[in-house]
């Protein structure tokens, strides 16, 4: 009997974000998306497509001064694919195909999108694109309400799109800065942005429960998986805002009280993965730099727009610290108990994700300028890792290191990126499937440790 080859769809995503990748950095190599007296480099485009795509928002050149408006668009094509994407296009295709779907496939598919694997996936999808275009078509309304002139009615629908999809990609050269005591602004950024990063699943099932309650109908309570997520992404915002503001105003209160509290929690919810800043990054303490650090690596919640370990691999790490502290058997997250096999991923992931970011940050300081002295590059390493961190958590918020790298670096920054925003667990997982199980065991022995 003829063997039929079978493609895994954990390589889908792979596959296609390498492709739309490669096609959004030919598209912006093309001289109709450049501006007039601008030149912009096949290495530059790519780098910009794989930020795009990624929804990342690191830039190697401006983004309102090199591009048209030809260029521009293509970009937000790009950032609503990329937040949209992973496994919701690869299910998507599925989907339209009619494919038969194997057991193993629906698994996958569905770990990525939902926590319950049981989900229907027509019904799914469809929820997250009406949910996805709604919530961005609001936020550009108000930020085109609060400034026609500032915010017109591409550039209000573009912001809108790159803060949902946690991009970052911004006009304006400045960012948000001049937005940054602007009340309402911050509060439409910041809520697309939070938003996007608390994963679909989580956003659907939040949006059909806030439905039913308006409506007067009877709502199941809220999923355990969804309380952890929503309770965990608002400890960080707040651990994050407080420390922000105590590491850049007290003591020395460099502008009003509102803006500092205002621009502090900006900050804490943008170092989620979005890449919009109120706050010159490169003149910001080493305390908020480091604590940024910690906020990027995390990042947002699984099958969401955010990069990142993701908040529910943190709350975990930190049950399981509390378990060992406490001499407890079992790893407790509110009323369950976690299995076995999500404990072996959590360290698996923080294992290579701590692995790949150190790497790429010994790479860095060899490609840019690592063979000088220490006096003479001073800083550079909190600038290579800051980077690193920020490309791998999709996160797109520098120092100023980004625009001067070396084609080298550059290619490492978008390897970060695409590793960052597919996660390297789906790597893992992917080469799995070309190795076979062991069906063996060896004999254990115990080891000092510590």
């Amino acid at each position: 009997m003829k063997k039929h080859f079978s493609f895994p769809v954990i390589w889908l995503p792979i596959i296609f974000f390498g492709l739309v990748v490669l096609c959004g950095g030919v598209a912006l190599h093309q001289p109709q998306c450049w501006r007039p007296g601008v030149r912009v480099t096949f290495i530059d485009a790519l780098f910009t497509s794989t930020s795009a795509t990624c929804v990342t928002g690191l830039a190697v050149i401006d983004t309102g001064t090199s591009f048209n408006r030809l260029g521009q668009t293509v970009i937000m094509i790009l950032i609503q694919l990329g937040g949209l994407g992973i496994l919701t296009f690869s299910a998507l295709a599925f989907y339209l195909w009619r494919r038969k779907v194997s057991l193993t496939d629906r698994v996958v598919v569905g770990q990525g999108l939902l926590h319950d694997k049981g989900f229907h996936l027509g019904r799914f999808l469809v929820q997250i694109v009406l949910w996805t275009f709604s919530i961005e078509i609001i936020g550009a309304l108000l930020l085109y309400a609060r400034s026609p002139v500032s915010f017109h009615p591409f550039s209000a629908l573009f912001h809108s799109v790159s803060a949902f999809c946690n991009a970052g990609f911004g006009l304006y050269n400045d960012s948000m800065m001049a937005w940054r005591g602007d009340f309402l602004v911050n509060i439409v950024i910041m809520t697309l942005i939070i938003l996007g990063g608390i994963g679909f699943s989580v956003l659907v099932e939040m949006g059909n429960w806030s439905w039913s309650r308006l409506r007067k109908r009877m709502t199941r309570p809220l999923s355990w998986y969804c309380l952890v997520v929503v309770r965990t992404s608002f400890t960080l915002i707040c651990f994050g805002a407080i420390s922000i503001y105590l590491a850049e105003y007290a003591g020395n209160l460099r502008m009003p009280v509102v803006e500092a509290v205002l621009s502090s929690v900006f900050q804490s919810v943008t170092c989620r993965t979005a890449g919009f800043n109120t706050l010159d990054i490169g003149g910001m303490t080493n305390v908020s730099l480091l604590i940024m650090l910690i906020l990027m690596f995390i990042g947002g919640a699984p099958g969401s727009c955010a990069g990142g370990i993701k908040v529910t691999t943190f709350r975990v790490l930190l049950a399981f610290s509390k378990s060992q502290i406490l001499r407890r058997n079992q790893v407790v997250v509110g009323r369950f108990g976690i299995d076995g096999v999500t404990m072996n991923k959590a360290f698996t992931l923080l294992i290579f994700a701590v692995a790949i970011v150190f790497c790429s940050s010994v790479l860095l300081n060899i490609t840019e300028r690592g063979s000088l002295p220490d006096p003479a590059v001073r800083g550079l390493f909190l600038d290579t890792l800051f980077e690193a961190v920020s490309a791998f958590g999709t996160v797109g918020l520098s120092t100023g290191l980004t625009p001067k790298l070396s084609i080298p670096g550059k290619c490492i920054i978008i390897s970060l990126m695409f590793i960052g925003r597919l996660g390297p667990i789906l790597f893992l997982d992917a080469l799995h499937i070309l190795y076979r199980e062991r069906n063996y065991t060896h004999p254990e022995e115990s080891m000092l440790i510590g």
